[in-house]
């Protein structure tokens, strides 16, 4: 490549001139190529360490002058060739102009000129983004390309210098990181180290200092455990490889694969060394934390912070903390953690002011919104900058505001029986079916068709005054009072001053009046209400009718949510949970619905209108409690997980003996799954809901901890499992809530109290304050930190759950070991995900349907196959193995869609390698009948075009009719019906009473077809150490079938076989109209040959192997040594050119021409039609072989058994195929004879 022109102060030095001329020196570094020697182990070694420029490209180009020092480098090279390609552009363009030249000076700029000039042209076409990243992480891009093999496609996203420890020696080198693999490469005096890793493979990522190892990064797969260590910045790097990780995660869970953000506003100052997809990174883990900590939508991008202080009027004190700023939010969340956090959406922002500097306030701001509430920022570095970011924040702020906006809290806190709500006893009739109006018509939500639409089904299912008025209710008014104390001192909103003083409100519980709206406000689901007015409404009205898997797991759980409580044990609760369930099953269909679903929507509900509940059931499953409730929990478990290593933290007595029992897994998914509300009391469940949407998943956890600590002398001396489920399950049901004005709704569990001594109520408040006091030091980031940790543990877990299960389904009927089988579902996987990040479009991803039992969630298409079947066939046929690999595809792909799973993937492998030479033969054999066999490889594209136009009637009424009728449903079914798994189910049972298929099944073969065979076996057999043998022993065979198929056409009858023949030609691969006439010429003119090929045929079978041998001979040769001869023939069919009767003609006579099966030909399909109109001959239609005369004959041959019947070891293909293709961690540590620099 062209270099802007660079000084070179010393050219000798480690560079060797190869040559010159009176301007221009083309050099080679010194150590590459043959010949390098110790001085060519230390430049090499040199390179690498210093992360050379030369250790990429080792050739380079000089300008010089006679009397100057200095010297221009103005190319560079990674080869011979390419350098090479540049010298000579030079001399023929540039040595006569620059001879004419008098002065040095001019000579040097022109030449520096012209260099620029040509960068510059080359550069034109580039895209834009690639300007965005630094010339020397350019060069690093290209030498991680050139090092690992890596395509254009795959990019590095920053390197490090570091030691990788190969033993207890560490190797220094370079670590590179790119979004898909990790990647190491060291050189020391002659020992090479290569690493490559995908992110998919990596089981755990530790940071950790032992004895042996300094600060260092362990890297594990499920083979190796590596360690790097010596970062100039260790904490950079780890969370980078993280962060990549955690991303390949996502794709391995929902197929989610990195896009790079092209929207990222660019730096003010270059950032050295620093990549656009770097940057990228950085700006989304900063969103995320932001997001986070404030509970903000998921499309919220942080667009910058800044530290400040807060003035707070209810303790009247400047608090220190730092100001976030984004396109929605001004947010502010203080040093100390507890003091003071704050949101200020903009749609509710009216003024942003600089107010007048003081001693006091230095560059204050004011910020006042709709609620009357104004906030003093102050101490800001750079106010200006930040008041006209927001006041451009302000201005892409809708002005319209919806509905829900101007809409006030509609609880009054004074007085709850104010508003004029329908009492409605549970045993009263309603006057309104949500059946009918669900079903019927669609729902107006704001004109209040449905009661559930304004008010939460406790308003509807009014509580006794006698309730209200007796001790508890007066406890409950004063919670409500000390809330309205609150709202009055901090605001009251989604712009509340959040302060420790909120969270003790919160943890003495929340009146229920006013638990609704603070759920809301805590949880963030509030702001994505009040952005999206109407989004509920039309999504139910979407949904309405719809039936899918989903919704019929939705009606089967609707009557188990909370059937104890009056609310659901009528049809206005059960219609409204369906509602919201269903429209989050459309809102969401990667979840769709997931069972505990329902029982926390169920409490929602009670509390809030549906549109509140639909928004706290997005807030708590997208951003809450992610992935949580998708098909394989994998949020649950990974926070049990982490429950696991919180107890050993805390609880190391309990944590060994839990670990024998294996209560954790068992107890904990009920209980992070339906935040404690299937397993305990409602009253007392619903003080944890409240926690828990202030405190996040960190108060659940706490609250586990302390609950195991409180059982822990009992669980110490259990003696398995059910005992121990027995004294927390009684525990929990005996957790009250004493305080709660609601009457006791009976529990399911109870059964578990009964015994002799009367149980011990625990207080839920005592509880929660106990789960504070001793477990509080618990984080948010640091659980961030261990879900991370956990996420990679999980999901490897289930991939392994997920290979078992695939392995163990397919190892019945197939003839690979478990091992084998294991080893083709990681190269089936891996190179499906291959697709996916190496693709360039998003198909891939989009195919696999986590929905979809395991086999058949990763499918590949052709194009994957292809390489696949060409790495690993023990049937290498060289250039014509690609044409063989795609007619094995259309074989497997039953259902015609174009895509394979694994088990019909390794059942086509294992016809191959499995079985004796009958099997062998018949997978064989059927590769060259349709469906395998594509009628396109036989057809000019005319006919091509004539076929797919007026044929398709024929295929439709022929073959996908029965297709249809099969998986017609399927489609139908899919997405919109719980037909799914049914289908499945009814596929395997088919395959199950499939009868065991015997060669009388088999077809016979028309003649064309057996000529694709014999191409197929004479291209298997060119690199065969016996291929001689091999190419005699087919000729004969050929020439004897080619007899035999003649022979019974005489014992035929003519017309009635011409009849038969198109019957079932048309029933195996139908053609045009306009086609058949050309068969029936076909058909005579093969007829009119017949005694001229009679006299011919001894002729040309004897002479089958010596044309063999002398095939490439003969081809160049155009004599001819009689008319008989094969030679003659040859030349004929050379020099005519095919206008008389060619060698093909010679094949209805019963001999096979080696010439006919050479690369160009294509002779495949039914009919001979395309082939007459291509050769100017025809191919006898009549002529028919089957199965059981083909295998006859192929065992007379002991050549041919053999072939056959050889063993092929596929773990060594396998290991090849993962080698060449770096798809797993390879390491190299050799000595090597020429060292590269």
């Amino acid at each position: 490549m062209w270099l802007g022109p660079e000084e070179v102060l010393l050219a000798g030095a480690l560079w060797v001139t190869e040559r010159a001329n009176p301007f221009f020196l083309l050099q080679r570094r010194r150590g590459h190529g043959k010949g390098g020697g110790l001085t060519g182990l230390l430049v090499g070694t040199l390179d690498v360490v210093l992360d050379s420029s030369a250790r990429v490209a080792p050739y380079r180009i000089l300008h010089q002058t006679q009397d100057s020092q200095v010297y221009w480098a103005v190319a560079c090279g990674s080869s011979r060739k390419e350098i090479t390609k540049h010298w000579e552009w030079l001399e023929n363009n540039l040595l006569q102009t620059l001879s004419i030249f008098d002065n040095e000076e001019d000579i040097t700029t022109f030449v520096k000129g012209k260099i620029h000039g040509i960068i510059a042209e080359e550069n034109k076409n580039e895209q834009p983004q690639s300007e965005e990243d630094p010339g020397k992480f350019k060069e690093a891009e290209l030498k991680m390309r050139k090092q690992f093999g890596m395509p254009e496609v795959e990019k590095l996203v920053n390197y490090y210098s570091c030691s990788y420890w190969k033993g207890r020696v560490p190797r220094q080198g370079w670590l590179y990181l790119t979004v898909n693999h990790l990647c190491f490469y060291s050189f020391l005096l002659g020992k090479e180290v290569t690493l490559v890793i995908q992110w998919v493979d990596v089981t755990q990522l530790e940071k950790n200092a032992t004895l042996l190892f300094p600060e260092c990064i362990k890297v594990s797969t499920r083979d190796s455990e590596l360690y790097f260590s010596m970062f100039l910045n260790i904490n950079e790097t780890f969370k980078l490889m993280e962060q990549l990780a955690n991303i390949a995660m996502r794709q391995l869970l929902d197929n989610e694969s990195f896009l790079q953000d092209k929207s990222l506003p660019k730096p003010r100052r270059p950032l050295k060394n620093i990549s656009a997809l770097k940057r990228d990174l950085d700006a989304r883990a900063k969103n995320e934390c932001y997001r986070a900590t404030f509970r903000l939508p998921k499309d919220e991008c942080l667009d910058g912070h800044t530290d400040c202080t807060l003035w707070t009027p209810f303790n009247k004190m400047h608090i220190p903390g730092q100001m976030f700023v984004s396109n929605n939010y001004i947010c502010f969340a203080s040093r100390a953690e507890e003091a003071c956090h704050l949101i200020i959406p903009l749609r509710e922002v009216t003024i942003v002011e600089k107010a007048d500097s003081s001693s006091v306030l230095p560059s204050p701001l004011s910020i006042s919104t709709k609620s009357k509430m104004t906030f003093f920022f102050a101490n800001l570095k750079d106010r200006d900058f930040l008041v006209q970011r927001i006041s451009d924040f302000l201005q892409r702020t809708p002005s319209k505001k919806p509905c829900s906006i101007d809409r006030e809290w509609k609880w009054n806190v004074a007085d709850p029986s104010s508003e004029e709500v329908p009492e409605l006893p549970s045993s009263s009739p309603l006057a309104i079916s949500p059946t009918s109006a669900l079903s019927h018509r669609p729902v107006s939500f704001c004109a209040g068709q449905v009661p559930t639409a304004s008010q939460g089904l406790l308003k509807l299912f009014r509580r006794d005054a006698e309730e209200l008025s007796g001790p508890k209710g007066a406890k409950e008014k004063m919670k409500e009072e000390s809330w309205n104390i609150h709202f009055f001192e901090y605001g009251r909103g989604m712009c509340m001053y959040r302060t420790a003083k909120t969270r003790e409100l919160v943890q003495k519980g929340i009146p229920e009046n006013l638990r609704g709206e603070l759920w809301l406000l805590f949880s963030g689901a509030w702001n994505e209400m009040v952005t999206h007015p109407g989004y509920y409404t039309d999504l139910v009205e979407k949904s309405m009718g719809r039936y899918n898997l989903a919704t019929e797991e939705i009606e089967r759980d609707l009557h188990r949510s909370m059937p104890e409580h009056p609310a659901f044990q009528n049809e206005l609760g059960i219609a409204a949970l369906r509602r919201v369930l269903t429209a989050y099953a459309f809102r969401n269909p990667t979840i769709g619905y997931c069972q505990a679903m329902n029982i926390v929507t169920s409490v929602l509900l009670l509390y809030c209108n549906e549109e509140e509940a639909f928004w706290l059931l997005v807030a708590l499953c997208e951003r809450m409690l992610p992935d949580y409730y998708n098909t394989r929990v994998v949020g649950a478990l990974v926070d049990q997980g982490i429950f696991e290593e919180l107890t050993r933290e805390y609880l190391p007595q309990l944590s060994e003996k839990m670990q024998d029992l294996g209560v954790i897994s068992t107890i904990s998914l009920s209980w992070f799954l339906t935040l404690f509300l299937s397993v305990m009391p409602f009253e007392s469940a619903v003080v944890i809901v409240d926690c828990f949407f202030y405190e996040g998943i960190k108060f659940i956890l706490q609250v586990s901890l302390a609950i195991l600590d409180a059982n822990m002398e009992k669980l110490i001396q259990c003696c398995d499992e059910g005992e121990a489920m027995t004294i927390l399950g009684r525990y929990l049901d005996n957790v009250v809530n004493r305080q709660s004005v609601s009457p006791p709704i009976p529990h399911l569990h109870a059964l578990l109290t009964s015994g002799d001594d009367p149980p011990l109520e625990i207080d839920i408040f005592e509880l929660i304050k106990t789960s504070y006091e001793k477990f509080s030091n618990l984080k948010a980031d640091d659980i961030e930190q261990m879900r991370f940790k956990q996420r990679l543990k999980v999901i490897q877990s289930l991939e392994d759950t997920a290979k078992k299960s695939v392995v163990r389904a397919v190892s019945g009927d197939i003839g690979f070991s478990m091992e084998e089988l294991e080893e083709l579902y990681v190269v089936f996987k891996a190179k499906y995900l291959m697709s996916c990040y190496w693709g360039n479009n998003r198909a891939a991803a989009a195919r696999r349907d986590q929905s979809l039992p395991y086999l058949e969630q990763y499918r590949i298409d052709m194009e994957q196959f292809k390489e696949l079947f060409i790495s690993l066939t023990p049937w290498a046929c060289g250039a014509h193995t690609p044409v063989l690999a795609g007619r094995l595809f259309r074989l497997l792909d039953e259902n015609r869609d174009s895509l394979i799973n694994f088990k019909e993937f390794v059942t086509g492998m294992s016809g191959m390698y499995h079985g004796d030479l009958t099997e062998k033969l018949k997978v064989l054999y059927k590769l060259h009948l349709p469906p395998a066999l594509n009628p396109e490889e036989t057809e000019s594209a005319l006919e091509a075009t004539s076929y797919f136009t007026e044929d398709v009637t024929t295929e439709e009424t022929q073959e996908d009719k029965g297709r249809r009728n099969e998986n017609g449903p399927e489609k139908e079914e899919k997405g919109t019906s719980p037909q799914d798994y049914r289908y499945y189910l009814r596929m395997w049972a088919k395959e199950k009473e499939s009868k065991k298929e015997t060669i009388k099944d088999l077809p016979k073969m028309s003649q064309e077809q057996f000529i694709e065979l014999c191409k197929t076996l004479y291209n298997m057999f060119s690199e065969d150490p016996v291929e001689q043998e091999l190419y005699h022993a087919i000729a004969t065979v050929a020439s004897l079938l080619l007899r035999i198929g003649e022979v019974g056409k005489k014992f035929s009858n003519r017309p009635t076989r011409k009849s038969e023949d198109c019957k079932a030609n048309n029933t195996q691969d139908p053609v045009s109209e306009e086609e058949s006439p050309t068969s029936e010429q076909s058909q005579n003119s093969a007829v009119e040959q017949q005694p001229q090929a009679d006299h011919e045929d001894k002729a040309s079978v004897d002479a089958l192997p010596e044309k063999i041998q002398q095939e490439n001979q003969t081809l160049g040769d155009g004599s001819g040594e009689g008319q008989g001869s094969p030679l003659q023939l040859l030349s004929d069919d050379e020099t005519k050119d095919d206008m008389s009767m060619s060698s093909y003609s010679m094949v209805s006579t019963g001999s096979l021409q080696c010439e006919d099966i050479a690369d160009d030909t294509v002779l495949v399909g039914c009919e001979g039609s395309s082939a007459a109109a291509r050769y100017g001959s025809t191919i006898d239609t009549d002529w028919s072989i089957s199965f059981e005369q083909i295998l006859a004959s192929m065992l007379t041959e002991t050549a041919l058994v053999n072939y056959f019947e050889k063993k092929v070891n596929i773990l060594q293909k396998i290991k090849d195929q993962k080698k060449v293709e770096r798809q797993f961690s390879s390491s190299s540590d050799y000595e090597l004879s020429s060292v590269s620099g």
